[in-house]
C-alpha cells in the first residue's frame, strides 16, 4: 500500500497544533493558577483569521501564521495566547452589552495587556514602550480600576487620531468572533461557564498565597476578576428573586386532548384525563426595594434605576396576579414607603417619583421596617430586598431571614464589601441610559502590514 504523503496544508495543521499543545504546556507551568481556565479553550485551527481569536470555547488560530511567529518570536506567541484567555477570564466579549464597540474592544486589550506586562513572569516579559507607559501612567492618574468598563469611559474623551494609535500599540487578538449579541441565551451562558471559571482562578491563586500574588499584574488580575465577577446583566440577576409557588391556570401541555375527548364520547360525561387546573411558575410575590437617597446616590440614575427594574419585572409575567412591590427610600432613616399591589401601580409610581432624603446612609433602619411589616403581615412571602446604593453605610449585624443584594453603580473602582449573608452586583450606569451608544469607527489592523513592521521582539 502505498504510503499517503502530507501536503502542505496537512504538514502546516499538524505542527501548529504541536505549537499551540507546547505554548500551553509552558503557560500550565508559569502559572499554575490558571489551570482551569487554560484547559476551557480547545485550540483550533482556523484558516481564515489573520491571528488568534476565541469564542469563549475555542482559541481559534491560523497555522501558518502560529508556525511563522512561533519561529521568529515564540514568546509573542505565548503572550496572544495569554491575552485571548483573560478577555474570556474577564468576561470581555459578555459585558459589552450597551457599550461603543470599537472603545470597547480598544479597552478590553488594554486592560488584558496591562496585566500581561506587569505579571514579572520571564517568558512573558517584553520592554513596554513609551506610548504604554504614558497610558498606563495617565490611566492610573485617573485612580480607576484597570479594568475594561472604567478604561471604556475614560477612553471617550480620546480623539480619534489617540485612539487609532492606541488601538495600533494594543492590538492583540481578533474579536470577530465574540458574540454579536452578548445579551442572547446562548452568549450569557457562556458568560457563566467563564464567571465560574473566573472564581476558581481567583481561589487558585489565593491557595498559591504569596507566589502568585507578588507582582502588579498578579494584583491586578485578581482585581479585574473580581470586578468581572460582581458585573451582571441587571434582568438575569433579576430571576434570582423568583419563586416557585403553584397559581391557578390551565396547562394544555400537561393532557392529551385525544384521550380527553375520547373519554367523553364513549363513557359520557367522563373524561379519561382532567385538565391541570394548576401550575408551578416562577414568579415574584413579595419583593422590596430599597433606594439609597443620601447625598452621594440621589439623582436622576437612582430614577432610572427603579424605572428599570419596573420595567423587566413587568416582561415575561414576572409576578403572580396578587402581589406586594414594597419600594422604601432611606438615607439614615426610612423617609417613605409605598406599597404596589398591581402592574399598573408600577407604572403610576415610576411616574411621580419624587426622591427624599439626602442624609448620610445607615442600612439598619430600612432592615427594621422589613421586620416590623414582615410581622404585621403586610410582607406574607418575602423572596428578596434589593438595595441601591453606594454601599457606604452601617450593615446589620445579623443576617435576615431572606435574600439581600446590594446594588453598586460602577465608578471605576472595585465595590465595597458587603456582609457575608448578603449578595453584590455592580451595574453599568450604560444599562439604564435609553439612547443607544454612539460607534466610534476604528480601522480594522492589516495584521499583514502591523506583524512584518511592528511586531515585538521579546
Amino acid at each position: 500500500m502505498a504510503k499517503h504523503l502530507e501536503t502542505q496544508a496537512e504538514w502546516e495543521q499538524t505542527m501548529a497544533a504541536k505549537a499551540m499543545t507546547l505554548i500551553r504546556s509552558q503557560l500550565y507551568l508559569d502559572l499554575r493558577y490558571l489551570n482551569a481556565a487554560l484547559g476551557a479553550l480547545a485550540p483550533t485551527p482556523m484558516e481564515t483569521l489573520p491571528t488568534l481569536a476565541t469564542d469563549g470555547a475555542r482559541l481559534c488560530y491560523p497555522p501558518a501564521w502560529v508556525l511563522r511567529i512561533y519561529r521568529t518570536n515564540r514568546a509573542y506567541l505565548s503572550r496572544a495566547y495569554l491575552h485571548s484567555l483573560f478577555h474570556c477570564i474577564f468576561r470581555h466579549p459578555w459585558l459589552r452589552a450597551g457599550r461603543d464597540t470599537g472603545l470597547w474592544n480598544l479597552a478590553s486589550d488594554i486592560a488584558a495587556e496591562y496585566v500581561l506586562d506587569h505579571l514579572g513572569i520571564p517568558s512573558l516579559s517584553r520592554p513596554v514602550g513609551w506610548l504604554r507607559q504614558q497610558t498606563y501612567q495617565k490611566l492610573r492618574d485617573t485612580g480607576i480600576l484597570m479594568a475594561a468598563s472604567p478604561i471604556c469611559r475614560i477612553l471617550t474623551g480620546y480623539d480619534a487620531a489617540t485612539l487609532q494609535k492606541l488601538q495600533r500599540e494594543f492590538y492583540c487578538d481578533s474579536h470577530r468572533l465574540w458574540p454579536a449579541d452578548p445579551q442572547s441565551p446562548a452568549a450569557q451562558m457562556m458568560g457563566r461557564q467563564w464567571e465560574q471559571l473566573g472564581r476558581e482562578t481567583q481561589l487558585s491563586m489565593q491557595q498559591a498565597g504569596r507566589q502568585a500574588g507578588e507582582s502588579a499584574g498578579a494584583q491586578a488580575l485578581q482585581a479585574q476578576v473580581e470586578a468581572a465577577h460582581s458585573r451582571r446583566l441587571y434582568k438575569d440577576f433579576l430571576r434570582r428573586f423568583a419563586v416557585l409557588r403553584e397559581e391557578p391556570r390551565l396547562d394544555l401541555d400537561e393532557f392529551d386532548l385525544g384521550y380527553y375527548t375520547y373519554g367523553l364520547s364513549t363513557y359520557g360525561n367522563m373524561p379519561l384525563i382532567e385538565p391541570l387546573e394548576s401550575r408551578e411558575s416562577k414568579k415574584i410575590r413579595d419583593f422590596v426595594i430599597v433606594l439609597d437617597t443620601s447625598e452621594s446616590t440621589a439623582g436622576e440614575l437612582v430614577k432610572s434605576f427603579l424605572k428599570e427594574t419596573f420595567s423587566l419585572l413587568k416582561t415575561g409575567d414576572s409576578f403572580f396576579s396578587h402581589c406586594n412591590v414594597l419600594v422604601m427610600q432611606c438615607d439614615d432613616a426610612v423617609r417613605d414607603v409605598s406599597v404596589l399591589t398591581d402592574l399598573e401601580a408600577l407604572d403610576r409610581y415610576a411616574a411621580a417619583l419624587q426622591l427624599v432624603g439626602g442624609g448620610g446612609t445607615d442600612f439598619r433602619p430600612a432592615f427594621e421596617r422589613i421586620e416590623e411589616l414582615r410581622r404585621d403581615g403586610t410582607l406574607r412571602d418575602l423572596q428578596g430586598v434589593l438595595y441601591f446604593t453606594d454601599g457606604k453605610g452601617i450593615y446589620p449585624a445579623k443576617r435576615p431571614a431572606y435574600e439581600v443584594a446590594f446594588l453598586f453603580l460602577e465608578n471605576g473602582t472595585l465595590p465595597p464589601e458587603v456582609p457575608p449573608w448578603a449578595m453584590r452586583l455592580v451595574l453599568s450606569p450604560d444599562e439604564f441610559l435609553s439612547a443607544p451608544a454612539p460607534q466610534t469607527a476604528l480601522p480594522d489592523i492589516d495584521w499583514q502590514e502591523y506583524a512584518a513592521e511592528d511586531l515585538p521582539e521579546l
